[in-house]
């Protein structure tokens, strides 16, 4: 299959997962204010979890023969995609806005781009170094348009932000190695296992006295945690990990500039955040530095068979 065809046939599902992860910016914003950081990481996780469980034994997918080196390898992938990215995520979300949020992840695809230069020895032009410079500034725009600007409580928590896009976009070029030789439903499924279980322990050593009122605060939470770990980590990570086996990280990480239009807007509508200038600013620059950084042709990504 050409590399054209192969993404105009994830595309459609691609743009539905970028969708879905823009609205789950504003749900996890939401439950920030309902539940603890690390227990609503956790219980995202335990969720979709479960999902790609149910997920798997109805697709009848096995774990192949695991060396130490592809164990090694999910466990990575667990600790950057799963453990560090949903804690930097929501502790950032809990400090931040939603609309901050959105923006950032509009790095995704240039952070992507950059690791698949390094780990996949793709050559970085001049107009990709430039792109990596108008994204930082896009960013560094939306950091420091907080009244006080710096480190102040909203600058950290944007910080953090960007700290879980580094740390996504890191385990993405881990499975597109992985992806050569697992199929994407049992890589997903093996690092969401491994993930939910060490965020879970972290919940339980710092609030071991967690009581039942805490978890259950009412219907509503809930059917935004389902929507999140369900929809948005457990389906849309599988399109994610699918689409990485198909057309290469870098390529796959394109469509996230989806998620900061489809998140500011989710953030405006449902939240009431208010938009300015800065962001607006934030915008374009990490929009046109993700393109500069981003439309070299790649060196085609090996498929999955």
């Amino acid at each position: 299959m050409s590399h054209t065809g192969s993404s105009n046939a994830v595309q459609p599902i691609l743009i539905a997962a970028m969708a879905i992860w823009g609205l789950n910016v504003a749900a996890v914003k939401v439950l920030t204010g309902v539940f603890d950081p690390i227990t609503l990481a956790a219980l995202r996780m335990l969720v979709a979890c479960a999902a790609l469980s149910i997920f798997v034994l109805w697709k009848g997918h096995r774990l192949p023969s695991m060396s130490l080196r592809r164990g090694t390898a999910i466990v990575i992938c667990a600790l950057l995609m799963v453990y560090l990215n949903q804690i930097l995520f929501v502790e950032g979300l809990t400090r931040s806005t939603a609309t901050n949020g959105a923006l950032i992840m509009a790095l995704s695809p240039l952070v992507s781009a950059l690791l698949a230069a390094v780990a996949f020895r793709e050559r970085l032009s001049a107009s990709r170094l430039f792109g990596v410079a108008l994204g930082f500034v896009g960013v560094a725009a939306v950091v420091l348009s907080h009244p006080g600007a710096g480190l102040s409580t909203a600058g950290v928590g944007d910080l953090m932000l960007v700290a879980s896009v580094i740390s996504f976009a890191a385990g993405g070029a881990i499975v597109q190695r992985l992806a050569r030789h697992m199929h994407t439903a049992t890589i997903s499924w093996a690092i969401y296992l491994v993930g939910a279980a060490l965020l879970t322990l972290h919940a339980g050593l710092e609030a071991p006295a967690l009581d039942v009122a805490a978890l259950f605060p009412g219907w509503r939470p809930w059917v935004f945690i389902l929507f999140s770990g369900v929809m948005a980590t457990a389906l849309s990570n599988l399109v994610w990990n699918h689409a990485i086996s198909r057309i290469g990280v870098a390529r796959t990480a394109v469509f996230l500039y989806w998620v900061p239009v489809f998140g500011v807007a989710f953030a405006a509508l449902l939240l009431g955040e208010r938009l300015t200038l800065w962001h607006l600013f934030g915008f374009l620059a990490v929009m046109c530095g993700t393109y500069l950084g981003t439309r070299r042709p790649l060196t085609p990504a090996p498929i999955c068979p």
